[in-house]
């Protein structure tokens, strides 16, 4: 190009055009002239063919008073036409572009000093970055054009050098001493082959230290796929089934592999940080995170699986968001694959998002490409997320965890455990979910609507509410290899290469999935408006006087310190009052004024929604909720009794809530609790025996409006049982039992006013007649019809009369066993 004086020309007023526009500047030049010696040849290396770059290198040259690259340089007596050359060579005359070829400067460069035809030369790498530095870069716009990993294009290139070319940055590197090589005496090829290596692994370090390391890794993985012996055996399988050619077949499975590989890029990472950052400070008052730095430590030397609830769109933006914010890499996040849309689907791909379909059914190839994708990012250490729940909650409690993903998880660790894994559970909780007003239909009996990313932008266009904080806190990590110590103790001493599964695979990821559930429990955020709901919604009219919510609040806040439920737990700060104006501050709290003071209450349209905040911390005060319970219907009731009762409750309240303490736990967990309400006046101890308070006391009230956190999950297992009963032995089948059980529940709740929409959900009913059977006291026969223990009633009518209101337990009966003459009475 500038061989002769007519190219010469040409560059110049190239550059001259250039610089109209671009405005550009050296990094660290005093640095690198300290180290430049005048005396000997000057070559610049440049990484790609670029004009572009070369007229900014050029330039500043020009402006340090250093060796221009464009102009000649003498090697001996030989004057080579320019001093500079491309790592990677000019494209030939027919435009094609050998990356593995050797400039031919370089080569002439090589010989002349090993015929010591010149004493040494410099080679000074140079780098050109457009624009500002990403992870320095304020501006989402210019960062989409910013230098990347990405293979850049002409069309590109020049956008860049329009929209960010006034903030070019050039960066003279340390200059290699070509005689220091030569010296080595390796033969002209591979000393030839050693100062390309060093060069590139040189411009790989620079690139990665200004704009981030390389993770976009999807172009090879992808082609990767197919190699592995499981989808291999998979492809010959598909295309003997569907009597294709082995070509075709492997062609579905690279279609797979790119429909679900994410396309992970920093400058992605970056621009979503910029717009969430923005986000979180427009939408919410700010995110308070909690037990951060146990992952910052477990992530040093393992491969992280980040396992958080899911309730809201933007709980993968978050955590990644956090987690760049605080120094660790974003994970690879599973997507459901109707998120993959036109450009938002693009976005997400870029942001980590790998989509999976919702039932992998019937298509065993599909199966083996997304496992064998799951395995190399296990593999290779790239931190991964997945909801245990597979969907948002739409009741905030804890859904049942779907094992799918951690029997894949499972699966790939013991194929090859080269890094330990640790999943690390997630709790995220909002003081006002974005898509409440979608939640609030559903909870109100409308259908589900298919998940879509654009329920987010509706929200945000109608955005005339405060939303407060996010709450977002770190679990206990879970080890894998422990956790498989203790549940398959043999585990290391199997083979479990190929496409092996073990027996125990589904049962141990069930097993893990509970554990999962548990630990993201144990890390709730309690936040006033969980405390508020939980409140007022113990209350026959959702409301309470200002002062006696207060002390309510309180009451909970000092039952909580005295027994954390677990060192995860978070708890908001102030008192109850202060609790009390943050809610109203949110426009969630109705008040009604009269010469007495304010009495706060719950409107229709916030009454249903509280309930889902309430449930985000029901398995909170689940066992102190069972216990005052006992006192409602006994004035003194002695410890052997509480045992007896919570013992046979317990098993049916951790199966649904995911409650932290074993059987073993429980004794001396009571013993604690029980040991907190005396000291709040809400128990007394005399003789052996615990007494409640005078009924016309402030205290029972308090007792009885904590009793009431858990009636109705109580009230749902009595019914069951009651139908259950009343149907006899073996009459009845657990899909019709369930089935039932949402009838009653559904005129129950319109009888007595109760205002919870997961009352009937048919889920919460499925999940207690399984826990019965897991427990022993049910059992199927051939046919599917359901039998119980023989004292079954008897245990169901103590522990009834323990816990449930007399006209509750008395309207259930006789549900019951009004079905039962109808069925009796002749057609």
């Amino acid at each position: 190009m500038t061989r002769s004086p007519f190219r010469r020309l040409l560059f110049g007023s190239l550059r001259r055009l250039l610089y109209l526009w671009v405005r550009s500047e050296t990094i660290n030049q005093s640095a690198f002239s300290l180290k430049l010696d005048r005396s000997k040849p000057l070559f610049y290396v440049l990484q790609l063919p670029s004009l572009s770059d070369l007229a900014v290198v050029d330039t500043e040259c020009r402006k340090a008073g250093l060796p221009r690259p464009v102009l000649p340089v003498a090697l001996g007596e030989v004057l080579e036409p320019a001093a500079f050359f491309y790592l990677t060579p000019e494209p030939d005359w027919l435009g094609r572009q050998d990356r593995r070829g050797i400039s031919p400067t370089l080569q002439r460069l090589v010989g002349a000093l090993a015929q010591h035809a010149v004493d040494d030369a410099q080679i000074v790498p140079v780098s050109v970055f457009w624009g500002q530095s990403p992870d320095r870069e304020t501006s989402a716009w210019k960062l989409l054009f910013a230098d990347s990993w990405a293979v850049t294009g002409r069309l590109r290139r020049l956008a860049s050098i329009l929209i960010l070319g006034r903030k070019t940055r050039v960066q003279f590197s340390t200059p290699i001493q070509l005689r220091e090589l030569v010296a080595q005496d390796k033969g002209h090829e591979r000393t030839l082959r050693m100062v390309q290596r060093i060069l590139r692994v040189h411009f790989r370090q620079q690139k990665a230290a200004v704009i981030g390391p390389d993770v976009s890794h999807r172009r090879n993985l992808v082609k990767g796929l197919v190699h592995g012996p499981q989808v291999r055996q998979a492809i010959i399988e598909h295309a003997e089934r569907e009597q294709i050619t082995l070509h075709k077949a492997e062609a579905m499975a690279l279609r797979y592999g790119n429909e679900i590989a994410s396309d992970y890029t920093y400058t992605a990472i970056r621009f979503l940080e910029l717009l969430l950052s923005w986000f979180w400070n427009k939408i919410y008052d700010g995110i308070r995170v909690n037990h951060i730095e146990g992952v910052q430590e477990v992530a040093q030397g393992h491969e992280v699986i980040y396992v958080p609830c899911h309730r809201s769109h933007i709980d993968y933006l978050l955590l990644s968001y956090l987690l760049f914010k605080n120094g660790l890499t974003p994970p690879h996040i599973a997507a459901g694959i109707n998120l993959n849309m036109p450009i938002i689907g693009a976005l997400l791909r870029r942001g980590g998002a790998f989509f999976m379909r919702r039932t992998f059914k019937g298509n065993p190839l599909y199966s083996a490409v997304f496992n064998e994708y799951l395995h190399i990012l296990f593999s290779k250490g790239f931190p991964v997320e997945y909801f245990v729940e597979g969907g948002r909650s739409r009741t905030g409690r804890m859904l049942q965890p779907k094992t799918g993903m951690l029997a894949i998880t499972l699966h790939s660790f013991l194929r090859s455990h080269r890094l330990p894994v640790v999943f690390v559970p997630v709790y995220i909780g909002y003081e006002r979910v974005l898509e409440g007003r979608t939640y609030l239909g559903e909870l109100r009996g409308a259908g589900k609507k298919k998940e879509s990313i654009f329920d987010l932008f509706r929200v945000i266009g109608a955005l005339k509410q405060r939303f407060g904080q996010v709450w977002v806190n770190f679990g206990e990590p879970i080890k894998l290899a422990e956790f498989l110590d203790r549940e398959q103790p043999d585990w290391r001493r199997q083979d479990y290469h190929g496409q092996f599964r073990p027996d125990w695979l589904n049962q141990t990821s069930h097993r893990l999935g509970q554990r999962v559930a548990q630990h993201l429990n144990e890390a709730a955020a309690i936040n006033p408006v969980n405390l508020v709901a939980l409140a007022l919604l113990s209350t026959s009219k959702l409301a309470l006087d200002e002062h006696a919510l207060a002390r309510l609040l309180d009451l909970y806040l000092a039952l909580l310190r005295r027994v954390p439920y677990s060192p995860h737990t978070s708890l908001p700060e102030g008192d109850g009052q202060a609790l009390i104006e943050y809610v109203q501050g949110m426009d969630l709290l109705a008040e009604q004024r009269d010469a007495l003071g304010k009495i706060l209450y719950l409107d229709e349209h916030n009454a249903v929604l509280m309930t889902y905040y309430r449930n985000n911390v029901l398995h909170i005060f689940a066992l102190p909720a069972l216990l005052t319970s006992f006192f409602q219907s006994s004035a003194r009731i002695s410890r052997a009794q509480i045992l007896r009762y919570t013992r046979a409750l317990y098993p049916y309240l951790q199966a649904e809530l995911f409650l932290r303490w074993d059987l073993e736990q429980l004794d001396a967990l009571v013993d604690q609790w029980l040991a907190a309400f005396i000291e709040q006046g809400l128990l007394g101890f005399e003789a052996e025996v615990y007494v409640r308070p005078l009924p016309s006391s402030r205290q029972f009230v308090l007792l009885t409006l904590l009793s009431r956190t858990i009636a109705q999950t109580l009230q749902r297992f009595y019914m069951a049982t009651a139908l259950l009963l009343d149907a006899g032995q073996q009459a009845i089948s657990a899909e019709e039992l369930e089935d039932l059980c949402s009838v009653m529940a559904q005129r129950l709740s319109i009888l007595h006013g109760l205002n919870a929409p997961e009352f009937f959900d048919k889920s919460l009913f499925r999940h207690f007649i399984q826990t019965l059977q897991s427990q022993g006291v049910l059992r199927q026969d051939e046919a599917g019809k359901l039998s119980h223990h023989p004292l079954l009633g008897e245990l169901a009518e103590g522990a009834a009369k323990r816990v449930l209101p007399a006209e509750i337990r008395l309207s259930i009966r006789q549900v019951a066993m009004d079905r039962s003459e109808d069925l009796a009475e002749p057609v």
